[in-house]
């Protein structure tokens, strides 16, 4: 069952107005160059750095708990990386150019058209991620790093590139958007088909081709939409709907693409990972992470590694394998391990909330300190900056996480109960699988 939003004319004016989107994207551009600035020019101390705090326990918190599960591509679509190699492209800010776009403009090599680039960039920023986490220099160097390569990439290749197809977060997004309540459709593929032009892919006076290189009349999922709005603004026939919808109504189809069924994996491991290390009793696996570029280091990197990329996978198809032998299948065993993939989305998203829930409610006071002292230089502008730390919300942090990641397990089941009917296999070995890792997960969070 779906309800267009679009049909409120509040909601359709608010969104085809190109006023609010850049209120706030400027707002959060002045909020990312800040954390740059507060990144090199702070503090050392991350809990009393601003880039720390508000990247990575703000920011971090509204993604994972609200922005990502709730309105799925919603961050892309007011996310400022990309803003400044976009306006140099377009050479505007607001109304569509009358000329060509400026610089090169090329087209991006076909063999790179797919998300194994975001899940290296990905796995990158995983494995160093203990110190890009509690180090305001390192955070501001990434981010600022983020910014110039999309600013480049804007520069010679078409569209919004960096997004599509190098951005970590991006990719992260796009996998769980799939599971989000929202989606951009269109309401006719009909129109879609009969319209020569093709104004929401190519651009026209009243807007931009869609910077995402997607075109709206095929468009079958949320990975690849970034909520642009733009494809809204250039429609002639008002054939673009903002749809309310079930949760997940994107898993109902089986992906068949391994760089996405990868990308559950690389988002599994990673927030299990991650547990262990941030939240878990080992000082020698937090010492290992922590230490780049010593012998510990490398150890841990290649655990990581094999752990993500080598022991979950050959896991989960041997699990997919008994369930072929079980039912006898004729389904290509590649097919049915791209199929069952899908059903790992929930799980994941299910445990980067829980973990999440630990990180953010045991550091969220320093929100409050860092915005009267945001680069530490004894500033108290709100009256704020001597809270000293304590944890929020402990005695329901347990129950929370139980109830996160019991609810993961059983969305997971039915996803993986409906791909079983799409490959014809058992769906029983992916969900004692699933009921493994998730039973791993509760150890290391509790």
């Amino acid at each position: 069952m779906h309800f267009e939003l679009t049909q409120i004319p509040l909601v359709k004016a608010l969104l085809k107005n190109r006023w609010p989107q850049l209120l706030i994207w400027i707002v959060m551009l002045v909020g990312f160059l800040f954390a740059i600035l507060s990144g090199f020019f702070g503090t050392p101390v991350g809990n009393r750095n601003f880039g720390i705090v508000f990247v990575w326990i703000a920011w971090w918190a509204v993604l994972i708990l609200v922005a990502v599960p709730v309105f799925g591509r919603g961050w892309c679509a007011v996310c400022p990386i990309p803003l400044p190699g976009e306006w140099l492209q377009r050479g505007a800010i607001m109304n569509p150019p009358r000329n060509k776009p400026r610089w090169y403009n090329l087209r991006w090599p076909n063999r790179l058209r797919n998300i194994w680039l975001q899940n290296l960039t990905f796995t990158l920023v995983a494995l160093f991620s203990s110190v890009i986490l509690t180090t305001p220099k390192v955070t501001a160097i990434v981010l600022a790093a983020m910014i110039f390569l999309a600013i480049g990439l804007s520069m010679v290749f078409e569209r919004r590139t960096f997004c599509r197809y190098i951005c970590p977060v991006s990719g992260f997004i796009g996998l769980y958007a799939q599971a989000a309540p929202l989606e951009l459709r269109v309401k006719d593929k009909q129109v879609c088909m009969t319209c020569k032009d093709k104004p929401c892919y190519n651009g026209s006076p009243a807007g931009y081709g869609c910077p995402w290189d997607v075109f709206p009349g095929g468009l079958t999922k949320n990975t690849y939409c970034g909520l642009c709005m733009e494809c809204l603004r250039t429609c002639p026939y008002e054939n673009i709907a903002i749809n309310a919808r079930p949760f997940s109504a994107d898993l109902e189809k089986p992906s068949a693409r391994m760089d996405e069924a990868f990308k559950a994996f690389i988002m599994l491991g990673a927030a299990m990972i991650y547990a262990g290390v941030f939240l878990g009793p080992w000082g020698s696996l937090k010492l290992a992470a922590y230490s780049v570029g010593s012998i510990a280091w490398f150890e841990y990197t290649a655990a990581f590694l094999a752990f993500i990329f080598g022991l979950l996978p050959a896991l989960f198809l041997g699990a997919v394998w008994v369930g072929g032998k079980l039912t006898q299948a004729t389904s290509a065993l590649k097919k049915s391990f791209t199929a069952f993939a899908t059903s790992l989305v929930p799980l994941g998203l299910m445990f980067w909330v829980a973990f999440s829930l630990s990180f953010v409610l045991t550091n969220a006071v320093y929100i409050f300190s860092t915005l009267s002292d945001p680069f530490g230089w004894g500033w108290n502008l709100f009256g704020t900056g001597a809270l000293s730390w304590q944890p929020i919300l402990t005695n329901l942090l347990v129950p929370l996480q139980t109830l996160v990641l019991v609810g993961g397990l059983l969305w997971t089941a039915s996803t993986a109960r409906k791909a079983s009917l799409e490959v014809q296999i058992s769906a029983v070995p992916v969900i004692a699988f699933s009921t493994a890792a998730t039973i791993a997960m509760l150890g290391l969070l509790l």
